[in-house]
């Protein structure tokens, strides 16, 4: 399907995207479009390409997909054969209009442009180019050639083709696209906020310390939701354990912790979860028991790579007062 993708912006996301992308193969663009002199977008492109090179011979042992990446400025027609145009510039909506609308310019009319932004919703990126139809954010998360996910936020408008090649594109390169709407903080960046926010609230409340929280998520909290998603997790336990243990930290801590109201509608309706044959999810009553035997597998897996770590101790950073 994509025979070339440019990334517009040669900074540490960029590097990452291009790297993801060589080291499957797919030949990369990866346009500098900051300011510099003739001298200056010389020695960048260069330094860029040699990091590139040393990180592609780490990965694959050799720098053979280096002969696969062209790193340029703002030279014409350098974008004309790209699919896919990820940009990867700041975070400033001035900055990201100005180079959407020289984008706009250089790349085909079926190339889909993908905004790498954790900061504006799709709709606001959309309205900086001329076919808003093609827009579609791509929150990778750093390091973005290692990390497996890339939030796909796309809106109402967003057109469905543009959302299928970029998760194609995602997919064919190893990573794990999810597809969410034009909400403030994709899905990873609002769940981690409420977490490391409460993490921070217990170390200024004094409930325990840093290292003993830490070593809580990495023991226990971690673990759990790498093999069973959050919602996974709901129906693993039974809603009603959920909806139960919120009313009373609700009461105790606050009202951060009331539980949404489909908490209650699913346990009133008995949608309990794996209890009841349905929750968030549905489950088949006779494959309840190698489900189960199947995610405990997953479990021992884990904890026999990760077990030894654990139970040693690791080295944490000592705090600023210590």
């Amino acid at each position: 399907m994509t025979d070339e993708i440019a990334v517009v912006g040669a900074g540490r996301m960029g590097e990452g995207i291009a790297l993801a992308c060589l080291a499957a193969g797919i030949p990369v663009v990866l346009a500098d479009v900051k300011e510099r002199t003739a001298e200056q977008r010389d020695a960048y492109c260069e330094g860029v390409r040699e990091r590139l090179a040393e990180q592609l011979r780490a990965k694959l042992g050799d720098d053979a997909a280096v002969a696969d990446l062209a790193v340029c400025g703002r030279e014409p027609g350098r974008l004309a054969n790209a699919d896919v145009v990820f940009e990867a510039v700041p975070e400033v909506i001035e900055v990201k209009r100005e180079v959407l609308a020289w984008v706009c310019t250089q790349v085909s009319e079926s190339a889909v442009i993908a905004s790498t932004t954790s900061t504006f919703l799709v709709t606001e990126v959309a309205a900086l180019v001329d076919r808003p139809g093609r827009v579609v954010n791509a929150h990778w998360l750093n390091p973005a050639d290692l990390m497996p996910l890339v939030e796909v936020s796309r809106s109402a408008d967003t057109d469905p083709d543009a959302v299928a090649a970029l998760t194609g594109l995602l997919e064919r390169i190893g990573k794990v696209p999810v597809v969410c709407g034009a909400s403030a903080g994709y899905i990873v960046p609002r769940l981690q906020a409420l977490v490391m926010n409460e993490a921070a609230r217990m170390v200024e409340e004094g409930v325990a310390s840093a290292a003993d929280i830490d070593l809580a998520v990495r023991a226990g909290l971690g673990p759990r939701f790498s093999v069973l998603g959050p919602l996974e997790f709901i129906d693993w336990g039974g809603g009603d354990i959920l909806y139960y243990a919120s009313r009373y930290l609700a009461e105790q801590l606050g009202e951060r912790f009331q539980h949404p109201d489909v908490v209650e509608e699913n346990m009133t309706a008995h949608r309990r979860g794996l209890q009841d044959g349905a929750g968030f999810y549905r489950y088949e009553p006779d494959g309840v028991p190698e489900y189960r035997a199947a995610r405990l597998r997953e479990f021992e897996e884990l904890f026999r790579l990760r077990g030894p770590e654990l139970r040693d101790g690791t080295q944490v950073p000592t705090r600023p007062e210590d």
